[in-house]
């Protein structure tokens, strides 16, 4: 059951690389306004990572990231990631986000199934993953700027790349965590477990 899990979360994984997260305005001014649809500045990728873990549990959520990470790198001809692929792609800014991932879905993974199901456990799993998925990337971060003096190959600064990869994506990443929480809760709920 794990490796079909683990299949599932890297296919979406894949899939939420290039699909872009939107929102309509709220449903009482659609009258008025007309549904207008406003694009929240992130994809589906961190959705796709959240909900891995939700479903398949630590142990499929991780493997479905490592799978992904792995296909990434190698995968000069098959990009997989935002930016493109191939070993290369570690000197990335954005490459210790995606390695993240595997933390981040197994964290959510563990959490998820340890207390009953609730929507409220759900979200708390989901935003301790997300959250684990920053603070990997911010380390990575400082590290490569540590290595590089605070100049990389993107010639961006520190200060730069942490508003560009995690403080501006946040408020977009905050409400695919809420649509995770409610899919992932009516998914379980649905499948019996």
């Amino acid at each position: 059951m794990n490796f079909l899990w683990a299949l599932i979360g890297l296919l979406l994984t894949i899939g939420g690389t290039f699909l872009e997260a939107f929102i309509t305005n709220p449903p009482w001014d659609w009258l008025a306004q007309g549904i207008q649809i406003v694009s929240l500045g992130v994809t589906c990728q961190i959705g796709a990572v959240l909900l891995a873990g939700c479903l398949g549990g630590k142990n499929a959520g991780a493997l479905s990231q490592i799978a992904y990470v792995v296909l990434g790198l190698l995968g000069y001809n098959f990009r997989i990631f935002t930016e493109g692929g191939g070993i290369e792609y570690v000197k990335q800014l954005s490459f210790g986000y995606i390695l993240g991932f595997i933390v981040g879905a197994w964290i959510c993974g563990l959490l998820s199934f340890r207390v009953p199901l609730r929507v409220e456990s759900l979200a708390f799993s989901c935003l301790c993953g997300l959250l684990t998925i920053h603070l990997c990337g911010l380390s990575y971060l400082v590290i490569f700027h540590s290595i590089f003096n605070s100049g990389s190959l993107e010639d961006v600064s520190l200060l730069e790349a942490i508003m560009k990869y995690s403080i501006a994506p946040i408020p977009g990443q905050l409400v695919v965590v809420c649509a995770v929480t409610v899919l992932a809760f009516t998914l379980r709920q649905l499948m019996f477990y």
